[in-house]
């Protein structure tokens, strides 16, 4: 399933030949320079091939971008040559394969950190600050220039590339009368890693804020990535309304609604918390990546509350998050009833591993194919359009993410689930769910993701006598019916299994978007959003409890 390490046959010196290949191969020859990277470096050697000289062939790395080609490199040492061939993970085609003709050519190295981990295993993995960086653009990692190249597919090519440029780190974020910056280091997260771990929150304060100095608000946990409610005191050039697609307003017209006298007070946060495996710890506790749950829910949380005045009660902390951020709103209400006072859980990530997508992770046997027929076999979709047009296949993702990293190491979609939900495997790295190159489905994963909690629809199911009767009131569930990446299918799952309870018997609340609603869709503006939420904390304020917040 993984590809090798580089073997010592693929690194040359400086100032050696260029490695003999076979008549008919290209092949990119990569190094870089002692002023980029004074030490050697173990990593993912990434060669992107594109058709278009801008933007950089790095910046268009997608499914639906350039060709990607890739090696692991182990004591790459400055000046040291390593070769990306015949043998390389590829996406979407072998090298091989490249049809003659010009392209743009770049070459990226995402430089991984050895850890020693509190479980035992020491691997190797791309750290950084906790603030979302794909490999592109990720600080500390090596890029070269572009390259126009001619590939001839009959007699083959050779390409030389020099990663002499380095990413910078991001500058700080910059606050503002409105939003504020936090880093917390999680202890309990840095004595796992073995390695300083940083969650970077962004709050969002309401009008009053510095007026009323003895008010303490109610806190909403936006789960997405950075300003809530994509809030900017800036006028876009155009007015652009109420978008057709996602249903919401612009951050500007949001910005006028929160100063606003009609819009209700209180503190909107969300978090980043990426991890080695994905841009986001999906706030739970993982094999693969610690105890993230334990991190957000005892350190994060009460470290805001301390410092901006935010209600530490469980009437006044309010869950809501779309995709990823829908899951862990899920996941974070189901596992700590007691502690959130509200949820509202949009297109979440599969919540129901029966329809873990198109999958049903406990009965099929591969995740590529479903068969149809005695000789005859269709392939599963990973992506669709409203009209349902297939745009991606889950072979083709699986393909794409093996190029991106391997052990697991894509920082991509399927693997960030394996990261999140699925055990440790032998040589420290995450236990794939499947093979990327045939689909075949590991049972003893989709198992033990079953048993530890992750398919929350089955850990709802299992603990519902203690958890439901904390749960009765406060799940809004909202999906597009249409939804890119099948994500409905598992609402419509959680919502007959919820349909079925008893003691207590609770249907919560369900909204599907239809006709033709896909995944970005939203049931009300982010004002509206934030007048329905504030609405809610007022009518479930305990009696005797300040409402100082509501002015």
């Amino acid at each position: 399933m993984h590809n090798r390490w580089l073997t010592i046959a693929a690194l040359l010196p400086a100032f050696g030949a260029a490695p003999a290949r076979p008549r008919g191969t290209t092949q990119f020859v990569v190094s870089f320079p002692a002023a980029a990277h004074a030490g050697p470096i173990t990593g993912r050697l990434i060669v992107v091939v594109s058709k278009n000289p801008t933007p950089e062939p790095r910046m268009l790395v997608s499914p639906a971008g350039p060709a990607v080609f890739a090696i692991d490199i182990d004591q790459l040492r400055p000046s040291q040559r390593a070769t990306v061939g015949t043998g390389a993970a590829s996406y979407p085609i072998d090298i091989a394969e490249l049809p003659t003709g010009d392209y743009y050519v770049q070459a990226v190295i995402d430089v991984y950190t050895q850890v020693h981990r509190a479980d035992g295993h020491t691997i190797w993995v791309h750290l950084n600050d906790g603030r979302i960086e794909t490999f592109q653009v990720a600080a500390g990692n090596l890029y070269s220039d572009v390259q126009k190249v001619h590939i001839d597919r009959s007699s083959g090519t050779t390409v030389t590339l020099d990663a002499n440029h380095v990413i910078p780190q991001q500058p700080p974020e910059e606050d503002t009368e409105w939003v504020k910056h936090v880093r917390v280091q999680s202890q309990l997260l840095t004595k796992w890693w073995g390695h300083p771990i940083y969650v970077h929150a962004t709050l969002l304060l309401p009008k009053g804020y510095a007026e009323h100095a003895d008010a303490l608000y109610p806190s909403v946990y936006t789960l997405g990535h950075g300003t809530p409610f994509q809030f900017t005191t800036n006028p876009p050039q155009r007015s652009v309304g109420i978008s057709p697609v996602t249903g919401t307003e612009s951050g500007y017209d949001f910005y006028q609604q929160w100063v606003s006298d009609s819009m209700p007070r209180f503190i909107a946060i969300s978090l980043e918390q990426q991890t080695p495996y994905f841009p986001d710890s999906y706030s739970v506790n993982s094999a693969n990546n610690g105890p993230y749950g334990d991190a957000i829910v005892g350190e994060v949380m009460p470290e805001l509350e301390r410092q901006f005045r935010i209600i530490p009660k469980p009437y006044g902390r309010m869950l809501e998050g779309a995709s990823t951020s829908g899951w862990q709103t899920l996941a974070l209400m189901l596992l700590h009833p007691d502690f959130f006072g509200g949820a509202w859980v949009l297109q979440p990530d599969p919540i129901d591993f029966r329809h873990y997508q198109q999958t049903n992770i406990y009965s099929d046997s591969n995740a590529f194919a479903i068969n149809v027929g005695q000789f005859y076999s269709i392939e599963r979709p990973f992506r669709r359009t409203t009209q349902g047009q297939v745009v991606w296949t889950m072979r083709q993702l699986s393909r794409f993410e093996n190029v991106l990293g391997s052990h697991g190491r894509s920082s991509y979609q399927l693997e960030a689930w394996e990261a999140v939900y699925g055990p440790v495997g032998d040589d420290g790295y995450p236990k794939p769910l499947w093979n990327k190159l045939t689909g075949t489905i590991d049972k003893e994963v989709a198992t033990s993701m079953r048993d530890h909690g992750y398919d929350l629809r089955e850990y709802a199911s299992r603990n519902w006598t203690t958890i439901g009767p904390k749960l009765v009131g406060k799940l809004h569930f909202f999906a597009g019916d249409m939804d890119d990446f099948y994500l409905n299918l598992a609402v419509y799952d959680f919502q007959d299994f919820l349909k079925s309870t008893t003691n207590p018997h609770y249907e919560a609340e369900f909204t599907f978007g239809r006709p033709m609603k896909g995944h970005s869709w939203h049931n009300w503006t982010w004002a509206g959003f934030a007048r329905q939420v504030g609405a809610y904390v007022k009518a479930n304020t305990p009696p005797g409890e300040s409402t100082a917040w509501s002015y």
